[in-house]
């Protein structure tokens, strides 16, 4: 696989290691231990395109590649063509019994192929101009006809959006007026309409009286306009979205009142993907063994219980990759030197010595290298495998190909100093709770998700 990789997708794989972050594209790369679930997620992913509908939940500990797992599948569905979406899950930011809060980071986080977060305006765009299109090559009107060309993309909307608009009229009118606010050539106008599509709170009550809507998109509208987006996404040529609700544990930490409402609305939202209600939604949710198993997550709600019921009884080897709920290993230092060899092989592709680096930085030294970091992370292998990369790239990889009498075994002592830990690395290695530092609070900034962990299976 490595002499196939361009040089440009390792460079932005390496740099993004070098700085210590998860890498946005080519994960494919890095993915060690996933190729079991490559064709049942595959296979997924066809379903979806077709019209139809998926879920998982992916279990695991700290470490064990959750993360990873949900970023690499987002690359696999994006080469598909379809829409992603990764959302954290938060007690203060995204609680999950605010559905209107969550459609809101899901429109913020939206992204395809061709367009980073926020996409939301430009699929809109992009399926008003798919109207345009086909009311184009039916050759009954002509742009010429202003109004009989608007009319027409108009009444072609309303038949593309009738199932919604039944359930959910709001959202077909809030199209309608952005449209029209573009073809007036009023830019505030459109601009506060795409961001109220979107769940944003607190649009001017001038934008919204131009589509005929009212009010903030609130908890029972929030199905219904993810909804209107699938249709939406379906129509301008993305055939479904992926929508990753992670950190879900956070759940238990809440009040119990709370914590009910929320496991409610997740039992809400897979009985409604099994009703066939949202075809072309692919969700996953990722959670920690403790969530699905414990008195204080699933096992809470009996019903959201059996739905997600999965038997793990039999060794982990078979383990089904169909499953409802799919269970992550946990990282072991054999794995991590597996990642290192990788991680190594790509380097060698744009080193300047990549035989020198190849030579120097051989299987042996990887495997001591991983151990020894391992050990001054306390044995915590689960949270070794970002620092471990960052290490390896810049300061033995890096020194290897810049200076020949550079010998990793006599030149560099592997130290870790607490600077160079994030704050759930940090609590993990004093033995408390891991994922309990820095959890709770702000989950908008994708960046600390970034730096928080690269988990890899």
């Amino acid at each position: 696989m490595a002499g196939a990789v361009s040089e440009a997708r390792r460079r932005d794989v390496i740099n993004a290691l070098r700085r210590g972050t998860v890498p946005q594209t080519g994960l494919d790369l890095l993915a060690v231990g996933l190729d079991r679930f490559g064709t049942a997620m595959d296979d997924d992913l066809a379903t979806v395109a077709r019209g139809g509908a998926a879920f998982h939940a992916v279990r695991g500990e700290y470490g064990s590649g959750k993360t990873f797992f949900a970023r690499w599948l987002a690359e696999r569905a994006k080469r598909k063509g379809l829409a992603t979406s990764e959302i954290q899950i938060s007690e203060t930011e995204t609680p999950l019994h605010r559905l209107e809060t969550v459609y809101r980071r899901l429109t913020e986080r939206l992204s395809t192929a061709t367009h980073q977060p926020s996409a939301l305006r430009a699929v809109v765009d992009s399926w008003l101009y798919t109207l345009e299109e086909h009311v184009l090559d039916a050759g009954e009107v002509t742009e010429d006809h202003e109004e009989a060309f608007a009319a027409a993309v108009d009444t072609l909307a309303e038949q593309r959006l009738a199932d919604v608009a039944r359930t959910t009229p709001a959202f077909a009118s809030a199209l309608r007026g952005y449209r029209r606010a573009l073809a007036d050539g009023d830019t505030g106008t459109a601009e506060a309409l795409i961001a109220w599509l979107g769940g944003q709170k607190s649009v001017a009550a001038s934008a919204r009286r131009v589509a005929g809507v009212r009010g903030d998109l609130d908890h029972f509208g929030a199905l219904g306009f993810l909804q209107g987006l699938l249709t939406v996404l379906r129509d301008c040529g993305h055939p479904g979205l992926l929508l990753v609700l992670d950190e879900t544990e956070t759940l238990q930490r809440v009040r119990g009142d709370v914590r009910e409402k929320g496991l409610n609305a997740l039992r809400q939202l897979i009985d409604e993907i099994d009703a066939g209600r949202f075809p072309g939604l692919f969700l996953v949710l990722t959670g920690t063994p403790a969530f699905f198993d414990g008195q204080q997550g699933v096992q809470r709600l009996p019903p959201l219980a059996q739905r997600l019921a999965t038997d793990f009884s039999t060794d982990a080897r078979f383990d089904s990759p169909r499953a409802v709920q799919l269970r992550l290993p946990g990282f072991d230092l054999e794995r991590l030197g597996e990642l290192g060899r990788t991680v190594r092989d790509l380097y060698a592709g744009t080193a300047r010595h990549p035989e020198r680096v190849r030579a120097v930085v051989d299987d042996a030294y990887l495997a001591v290298l991983a151990e020894a970091l391992t050990g001054e992370l306390g044995g915590k292998v689960g949270i070794a495998p970002r620092l471990f990369l960052r290490k390896l790239v810049a300061d033995v990889l890096d020194r290897v190909d810049d200076f020949a009498d550079f010998d990793p075994r006599r030149d560099y002592p592997v130290t870790v100093t607490d600077a160079e830990l994030t704050d759930v690395e940090r609590n993990a290695v004093a033995g408390g709770s891991v994922g309990s530092a820095g959890s709770g609070g702000s989950t908008g900034d994708a960046g600390t998700a970034d730096e928080i962990d690269l988990e890899l299976s």
